[in-house]
């Protein structure tokens, strides 16, 4: 395993311990300054959209972090979280699919937890 910020590791734990889906992580430190890492995973429908969403505020509010941007509803088909360069993506099945974000930044590397 590489050196990442602890928060990465924390939230992909949460995220897998919470039942999210086919989580993947994307190093952009190379490829763009959006942010340095994408973390992005599919909830089972919009309440486990809204709960993950939530349990990630709540993640970071219970260790200190500090909270950038927070927007989406499971009604929306996507939660996205911004935490000091670590975007956090949930997506619905079929939001997933539409924006394809491992496509979109297929140059970025994969890392693995």
């Amino acid at each position: 395993m590489e050196n990442v910020p602890e928060f990465l590791t924390k939230a992909v734990e949460f995220l897998d311990a919470r039942k999210a889906e086919n989580i993947t992580v994307l190093d952009l430190r190379e490829v763009a300054n959006i942010a340095d890492y994408f973390v992005v995973a599919t909830a089972a429908n919009a309440p486990h959209l809204n709960a993950l969403g939530d349990g990630i505020q709540r993640l970071c509010k219970d260790n200190h972090y500090r909270e950038s941007r927070h927007a989406g509803t499971g009604n929306s088909g996507w939660v996205i979280a911004d935490y000091d360069g670590v975007m956090i993506h949930v997506f619905s099945f079929e939001m997933r699919n539409l924006y394809d974000l491992e496509k979109l930044w297929k140059d970025a590397k994969r890392v693995e937890l």
